[in-house]
C-alpha cells in the first residue's frame, strides 16, 4: 500500500518521540495526518509542522476515542493507517519498602498501553472497513502497534510496563487474524533503547552506557530508523500478523 495523498493517517503519541518521527515519515510521503496525543501545545506545534491535524484524545477513553475517530473520517479522506505510539512507562516493583505495587498504577498503565492501543485500533479498523479497496486483494489499511523488548524481558521494576507490552504483542496476531476477510494488516514493532526525549535528558555519558550494551551496532537507536520500519511496514503488503524487534540484538538484563 503506497503511501500518499489521498489517504488519511492517525499517530497517537504523535507530539514526540518515536511517534513523532513517524508522523513526519508518513507526512513526507504524502499522508494527511492526524496526531491523537494528550500535550495540546506540543501536539498543535507539530500537527502545524506537518500540515495536519491535532487531536486531544485520551487513548484509554474508548468513548473519546471514537468521536475523535469521527472528526477524522469527516474530513472526506479514507483513512488507510493508524500507528499506535501512545504509552507511559513508570517504574515500580511488584513489593516495594514493604508496600505492594500500587493497583492504580497497575491499570492505568494497562489502561493506555493495551486498552489505548485497543481502543485506537478497534475504532480504526471499523473506520477502514468501510472504505473502499485499493487493489485486487482487497487492501483497506494497516494498523501498526508498538510494543517493546519489555514485553520478552521486562526488567525490575517493570512488572507493568511488560504487562502491557505483552499484551499488545499477544493482540497482534488474532486482530490480525480477526480483520483479515476486510483487507486490513496489523503488525506491531517492539523497540530496544531509543534516543526519545526521555533519554535525551539524560547525561551524555549515561546515554552512551545505555548505547554501549547493544551488540551491533553499539548505540541507541534512532527515531528515524524506527519510523522507517514503520514506513516499511505500511507498504509490504505481506507483512502481516508480525511482531519485529527493532533493537540492535540486545536482550535486556535484569536490572
Amino acid at each position: 500500500m503506497k503511501i500518499s495523498k489521498d489517504m488519511a493517517a492517525i499517530v497517537t503519541g504523535g507530539a514526540s518521540g518515536l511517534g513523532a518521527a513517524v508522523a513526519a515519515r508518513l507526512a513526507e510521503a504524502g499522508a494527511q495526518v492526524t496526531i491523537f496525543d494528550m500535550n495540546e501545545e506540543a501536539g498543535t506545534a507539530r500537527a502545524e509542522q506537518l500540515g495536519g491535524h491535532f487531536e486531544r484524545v485520551d487513548v484509554s477513553d474508548a468513548g473519546a476515542v471514537a468521536e475523535a475517530m469521527s472528526r477524522v473520517t469527516g474530513r472526506g479522506v479514507p483513512l488507510r493507517v493508524l500507528m499506535n505510539c501512545a504509552g507511559i512507562g513508570p517504574a515500580a516493583k511488584t513489593v516495594s519498602r514493604g508496600a505492594a505495587h500500587d493497583p492504580a498504577l497497575f491499570a492505568k498503565v494497562i489502561g493506555i498501553n493495551l486498552i489505548g492501543s485497543f481502543n485506537c485500533a478497534s475504532q480504526a479498523a471499523l473506520a477502514m472497513s468501510q472504505a473502499d479497496p485499493l487493489d485486487d486483494h482487497g487492501s483497506r489499511g494497516v494498523i501498526v502497534n508498538t510494543a517493546s523488548v519489555a514485553a520478552y524481558e521486562g526488567q525490575i521494576g517493570q512488572v507493568a510496563y511488560a504487562a502491557s507490552k505483552g499484551g499488545v504483542v499477544g493482540m497482534t496476531l488474532p486482530m490480525a487474524r480477526d480483520l483479515s476477510q476486510l483487507g486490513i494488516r496489523v503488525a506491531t514493532v517492539a523497540p530496544g533503547i531509543f534516543l526519545t526525549p526521555m533519554l535525551e535528558g539524560l547525561p551524555q555519558d549515561v546515554q552512551d552506557s545505555l548505547g554501549k550494551q547493544v551488540p551491533m551496532p553499539a548505540r541507541l537507536g534512532s527515531p528515524a530508523e524506527f519510523a522507517a520500519l514503520v514506513a516499511h511496514i505500511v507498504e509490504n503488503d505481506y507483512l502481516n500478523g508480525e511482531v519485529i524487534r527493532l533493537d540492535g540484538a540486545i536482550r535486556m538484563a535484569p536490572r
